[in-house]
């Protein structure tokens, strides 16, 4: 068991996949709210049938599975629905979280939360020793998100406005990354912050 555990979080586009993938390289769990989520609301699985009574059929697609893309339209814009919807799925995804950590072989654990800080941060998690902020300008996650999803600057900017800001996110930091595109300089800093959190959980 990992008694250890890391809180990774971060803006949008901000590069938490490419941190989360550098600290399973060194042989470090990392558990992924996001696949959390997914799982949470499976079909068949009772989180499914609680959203879907809460919400109604039109949530799901031809298959019965969620239709992401409809509950997403659902709630962007109100707020009663999503935290509705919130209400559903975070008690479960917290509860996996944690199941993988607690079975963790690695010296710590990392859990990747991109919505950390909208979350309730440590107040939702307080069984994380250490919270890890991924941070990059704005300007960058803007230009990130035009071209990894292909969309136009004003869904962009939505996005990124929907989220916490970035002083929000670094307020609930123990460590921060700056992630602004060199990655050898990412290498560096992800080495320097694994021999820390192995002498921490030691």
């Amino acid at each position: 068991m990992a008694d250890f555990v890391v809180g990774l979080t971060g803006g949008i586009a901000s590069g938490k996949s490419e941190v989360s993938r550098r600290f399973e390289a060194l042989g470090i769990v990392v558990a992924d709210a996001d696949i959390a989520a997914r799982e949470a609301v499976a079909p068949g699985s009772k989180g499914l049938a609680e959203v879907t009574a809460a919400f109604g059929t039109e949530v799901l697609d031809s298959s019965g599975a969620l239709d992401r893309a409809a509950m997403r339209r659902r709630v962007f814009a109100d707020v009663t629905a999503r935290r509705r919807l919130e209400a559903i799925i975070h008690p479960r995804v917290r509860a996996t979280l944690q199941a993988v950590c607690v079975a963790a072989t690695s010296p710590y654990a990392i859990v990747a939360i991109p919505l950390l800080t909208e979350g309730g941060g440590r107040d939702s998690y307080p069984w994380l020793q250490r919270i890890l902020v991924v941070d990059t300008s704005t300007a960058m996650q803007h230009e990130r998100l035009l071209q990894r999803d292909g969309i136009d600057s004003a869904l962009a900017t939505e996005m990124i406005a929907a989220q916490a800001t970035r002083e929000q996110r670094l307020a609930i930091a123990d460590d921060v990354i700056i992630n602004d595109g060199d990655l050898s300089a990412l290498d560096v800093r992800i080495a320097a912050l694994d021999a820390r959190y192995r002498r921490l959980a030691h």
